[in-house]
């Protein structure tokens, strides 16, 4: 039986730090969904097909990785991608209680999906979404934060579509 894995997340953009967890996850998993949420409450600096474009970029290279945007519930996602397993990233113990309380969340509503956290390697685990697009706002040095392939299509865009 083939183990899915769904790893749902804005990916505002995808990080070094996430490529990692899902190269790691590959290990464990016979196929990982990333799963590319549209996230408007958290009013995201690019949008869905950007970032959907920047993962399926970022992951090319991977074997069993499909990239994929949504906007229900990531349960819902999971079952209708045939996905027993969720991953969430942990980088510090700050992200604990809300990836726990998330966790739980969607154990009341199938707790036939299991949620599994996995840590970034030590070298990616400062990197946030959060940190890389402040420094594009200020036009900030990103490459050793984001894949090759991720820096590229960002730099390549017109310079209006960041703030």
């Amino acid at each position: 039986m083939i183990k899915t894995a769904l790893y749902p997340g804005t990916f505002d953009p995808i990080t070094n730090g996430h490529y990692d967890i899902i190269a790691r996850a590959l290990n464990l998993f016979d196929r990982v969904i990333v799963a590319v949420a549209d996230s408007h409450s958290k009013r995201p600096m690019f949008t869905l097909d950007e970032r959907v474009s920047m993962a399926n970029a970022a992951v090319g290279g991977l074997d069993n990785v499909e990239v994929i945007g949504f906007d229900n519930l990531t349960i819902e996602l999971a079952k209708e991608h045939g996905a027993d397993i969720l991953i969430r990233g942990l980088r510090a113990v700050s992200d604990f209680e809300y990836e726990l309380q998330l966790g739980y969340l969607n154990h009341s509503l199938d707790a036939s999906v299991e949620t599994v956290y996995l840590m970034p390697s030590l070298k990616h685990a400062f990197i946030s979404s959060s940190i890389v697009r402040n420094l594009l706002s200020f036009n900030g040095k990103t490459d050793h934060l984001l894949p090759p392939e991720v820096e590229k299509i960002i730099r390549g865009m017109n310079s209006c579509t960041l703030p």
